[in-house]
This record gives structure tokens, sequence and C-alpha cells, in this order.
């Protein structure tokens, strides 16, 4: 009789800047210590990446997923690097399928692996040797949606796939300053520090960030908050808390900060 297998990780990555593909840092560092730890190989990754955010929700269906390189004014080794994972087409199938009754379209030309997926897989599994797909963040529905359809994909993970999510808790670009470096500005801190006191104690709770007096510097678009809110529908989905594995800022601007179930 084949065991079952291990239940994977809720888990949210703060990618922060596209160059940490490249880099060997405080943060890819702690990346790579993901994939070291995880109960056991997954047999496929789900992506849900703040970089695709249309109007629809849909699933990368492909066997061959692009690398897409979208992010613009980086050096040109960031642009010709590749992440030449194989698709999951079956996944995308399981996706539609637990989503129900919410619709997931299956894509199967239009997208592959953007930079908010690839720059952190590319230290979680460096060898490119695990399947991934990648779902899209709509853009059209409330953050109540991505909370409730998070708790729907919790059941992928005792199916052996890791849900990795990929945004940022506090992403403000009109506000970043180069000059800061690694230090954060003082409303970044105020939400980033209530972020994880909530999600560590009760993740149920995760759409009251949005009623936070910093949520309008700390969230001005929804595009990176929204993947957060799949990890924390996944946790509770699960009766699960999140530990915070990883915690900083770039820029002033954007939280780097990723959480992981604590279970």
């Amino acid at each position: 009789m084949t065991p079952s297998p291990a239940r994977q990780p809720a888990v949210f990555i703060g990618h922060g800047v596209p160059l940490n593909a490249l880099e060997v840092n405080e943060w890819t560092r702690h990346w790579a210590a993901l994939g070291d730890s995880l109960p056991e190989r997954p047999r496929a990754v789900l992506a849900v990446s703040a970089h695709w955010y249309i109007n629809a929700t849909a699933v990368t269906a492909m066997k061959s997923p692009r690398t897409i390189h979208d992010s613009f004014g980086f050096p040109r080794e960031l642009n010709e690097f590749e992440y030449p994972a194989t698709g999951a087409p079956e996944l995308a199938t399981e996706v539609a399928e637990v989503a129900k009754p919410t619709w997931v379209g299956a894509d199967l030309d239009s997208w592959g692996l953007d930079h908010g997926t690839w720059s952190v897989l590319a230290h979680v599994f460096p060898d490119a040797d695990v399947p991934v797909a990648q779902l899209s963040v709509d853009a059209t529905k409330p953050p109540s949606y991505h909370f409730n359809l998070g708790t729907k994909l919790a059941a992928l993970r005792d199916s052996g796939v890791l849900v990795l999510a990929s945004g940022n808790v506090v992403h403000n670009l009109g506000a970043v300053d180069p000059s800061r470096g690694n230090a954060g500005t003082d409303w970044a801190h105020r939400f980033d520090d209530h972020a994880q006191e909530l999600l560590t104690s009760r993740p149920e709770d995760a759409l009251a960030l949005l009623e936070h007096p910093d949520a309008q510097a700390s969230v001005p678009t929804a595009d990176h908050f929204l993947p957060l809110l799949y990890t924390a529908g996944m946790a509770a989905g699960t009766g699960e808390t999140l530990d915070a594995f990883s915690k900083g800022y770039a820029w002033g601007s954007v939280s780097i900060t990723s959480y992981r179930s604590a279970a």
C-alpha cells in the first residue's frame, strides 16, 4: 500500500526585487532553507504570483511554461535568466476541481512563469526539477474571494502539492527610496508587525489587515497583497497558524517578510 504524502506547508514569500533571483543574500538563503526543510519533495508547485494580475481566475496548463521576463531596468543577465521547470497540466485540472463552484480557466499558451515565481523557485528548487503551474490573481474580485479560494486550495497540500504564494505584505513603489537600503519606514514597520501578530495567532482574520490605519500607505494597490490572503486562507482552512520565517525590508517601502504554516 502506497503511503499518503506528507502535508506540504502553506507558504507566502515576500519576493522583493527581481535581482533576488541572482543573489545569495539574507532572504534567498531563507528561501533555499525552505526547500531543504520540506517534509518531502512535492510532486508539483502551484504558484500564486502577484505578477499575473488579470481580470480572470486561470491556471497555467501547458507542458513547458516559458520564463517570462516582466521586469525592466535590470542587468542583462536577469533578462536572460531561464527557469526551465516542466508544467503540471494535471494539476490545473485538480485546481479547477477543488475550486468548484468557482470557475478556474485553463491557460494553454498565454502565460508561463513570471518573476514572482521563478525568482523564488530559483532558490527553493534551483535545479528546476519540480513541475510548476501558476494561478492568476483575479483583479476583479474582492479580497474575501482570494481568502476563500485559498481555503479550498488547502486540499492540494495533502496530495503532495506545495502551494506557494508570492507578493509582498508591504508594497508601495511610489514611496521607494533606495538610500534606505534594507531599512523600512515607520508605517511599513507598523503594518508589517501587525500582520505578523495577526497571522501568527489567527490567520482566519487576515482580511482585517485592510482596516489597519497604515493599510493605505502599505497596500496602495492590491496585486502584491492578495497572494498573502491565499496563504492565510490555506492555514485557516486547516486550523493552522503561520510563522514568519524571514522578515525585512527593501528600499523603505517593500516588505520581504515570508510565512509558512506552523504545523
